[in-house]
Parts: C-alpha cells; sequence; structure tokens
C-alpha cells in the first residue's frame, strides 16, 4: 500500500509505505512460497487417477523404488493428494493414503468421497492394513477406492469390501 509523500521519483505524492515489524517478520517473498498444490485445496474437476498419478512422480522411495500415488475426493469436492515417503529406518516411512487423509485433515476438510490410488505394479495393489483402517475413519462404508496400475489396469471396491469387521468407535463403548 502507498501514502502521501515525495520521495519515489516521477510519482507525485506518493510512496511505498513502510513494512511494520510484525509484517516484517511474516513476510515471506513470492520465491519461497510453497507451491499451490501443497498449500491450498482445489476444487477440481480433474480425475483423481490423473491427480495420483502426478504426485506419485514426486513419491521418496530410494529403498524399495516402489512408488505410490493417491488422490482423496472430500465430500466438498475437494481434491487432496499423498505419495509415500521412505526413510532409511524403513518403518518410519508413511504411506501414500496416510499423506492423502493428512493433506486433507491440514485443509480443513473431514470426510473422504472417493479415493483412489497408483502405482507400478502387475496388478492393482490395495492400502496397507493400516492405511484401510485410516480410510475407514474418514470415510463412509459405501465409498469406493479406486486401485490402479501404471499399465492402466484398475480395480473397484468400497470402503467395506476393502476392510471388513472394521474396528469404530462403538467397539469402544460400554452399554
Amino acid at each position: 500500500s502507498f501514502h502521501l509523500g515525495r520521495n519515489i521519483p516521477g510519482v507525485r505524492g506518493l510512496r511505498p509505505r513502510a513494512m511494520t515489524r510484525a509484517e516484517r517478520l511474516h513476510f515471506v517473498p513470492k520465491r519461497h512460497t510453497l507451491p499451490d498444490h501443497m498449500v491450498k485445496k482445489t476444487r477440481s474437476n480433474m480425475p483423481l487417477l490423473d491427480a495420483a498419478t502426478r504426485v506419485r512422480d514426486r513419491a521418496y522411495a530410494p529403498y524399495s523404488c516402489f512408488k505410490v500415488g493417491a488422490a482423496i475426493r472430500s465430500i466438498e469436492g475437494n481434491v487432496h493428494v499423498g505419495c509415500n515417503v521412505e526413510n532409511v529406518a524403513y518403518p518410519e516411512g508413511t504411506c501414500a493414503e496416510a499423506g492423502a487423509i493428512a493433506a486433507m485433515i491440514a485443509s480443513g476438510d473431514t470426510r473422504i468421497a472417493e479415493v483412489c490410488v497408483i502405482a507400478d505394479s502387475p496388478e492393482p495393489v490395495p492400502p496397507c492394513g493400516g492405511c484401510r483402517q485410516k480410510i475407514a475413519e474418514f470415510a463412509a462404508q459405501d465409498v469406493v477406492v479406486t486401485l490402479c496400475t501404471t499399465d492402466g489396469k484398475s480395480k473397484q471396491m468400497t470402503v467395506a469390501a476393502l476392510l471388513p469387521g472394521v474396528f469404530t468407535a462403538a467397539h469402544m463403548d460400554r452399554s
């Protein structure tokens, strides 16, 4: 913003307003901001498979070389993506599905409407047991989960079929 002053050559009466201390502390130059896909929700008509395929390329899998991408559409219509991130301490890695769920929650959405997972494998790869439980936490039992390969094979199943006998909060109730 500008205020009256005489310090800009060729501009009469205007000069940039100096930033306050608080503005300087929170100022991040444009070149240092994160890409939009990492910081904002996107209301998208893009198929989930396209989103999962693109994020799969960003997976960090130097040990297994098994890259996985996941895309979730929330009930609000926003698309959230995640990829697997390995760690040399092998069990400390994160799955693509868990990353997409974390991105959904971080953005403020809380319910899953649809899931798509893609991996380079001969047959569609289902989520691990932990991710099945995570998906069931935020999705209704009739939500469709699409499992895809990079060769074009796909399989669709519901959350109920993916995780029969799901553990829910009701199991902790005492009658």
